[in-house]
């Protein structure tokens, strides 16, 4: 199968299958990485952290990402529209569908089994990248050690969740944070 083809099946799958949104989709990225290594879980972590401070879903961005990096540019296409159009037509579909169906004790039973479901997807994505960022528990298992790069980086991470909490008084804008975020990492990528 030419990667092009398998690009597309694969972000397709996602989009389909990752309803909530792109940190929904993370799970599915990283079983994406295990099998065919197109990029690490360092990768993906680092994917994430750009994406949150760069315009568009994590999803679009990470499809983009790995189809530029396994096929060029054709691919970093075919994939951001292989994980659009799904999307799309299922948004279209639904959107024609709810008004019809909206009161359904049918259709509230669907959206109220989905929750849970999106919420354990998105804790187990907040969990791997914890893992990664913090302490580095794939180079664990490998090595049997713990890195102490991560236990640098959590006075930095509890740092940023005060100042997130204490929001309402200091009253800055999302770009400050933005920035301040992408000052640590970087400094803590070296």
């Amino acid at each position: 199968m030419s990667r092009y083809l398998l690009l597309c099946i694969e972000f397709a799958k996602i989009s389909i299958f990752a309803i909530g949104g792109g940190l929904a989709s993370l799970p599915f990225l990283y079983s994406l990485s295990d099998r065919y290594a197109w990029f690490s879980h360092g990768d993906l972590a680092d994917m994430v952290a750009v994406s949150e401070s760069t315009p568009g879903p994590i999803g679009i961005n990470m499809a983009t990402y790995v189809g530029y990096t396994v096929a060029g540019v054709l691919g970093g296409v075919l994939a951001t529209v292989s994980y659009i159009i799904p999307s799309i037509l299922i948004g279209v579909i639904v959107a024609r569908f709810l008004e019809k169906f909206k009161a359904s004790p049918y259709v509230e039973a669907v959206f109220y089994g989905i929750r849970p479901a999106v919420c354990g997807l998105i804790g187990a994505a907040a969990y791997k990248i914890m893992s990664i960022s913090l302490l580095d528990l794939d180079a664990y298992r490998i090595s049997g050690s713990a890195s102490l790069t991560g236990l640098f980086r959590l006075p930095a991470i509890l740092m940023f969740g005060v100042m997130t909490v204490m929001n309402h008084k200091l009253k800055w804008h999302p770009v400050v944070y933005i920035a301040i975020a992408a000052v640590i990492g970087v400094l803590l990528k070296f």
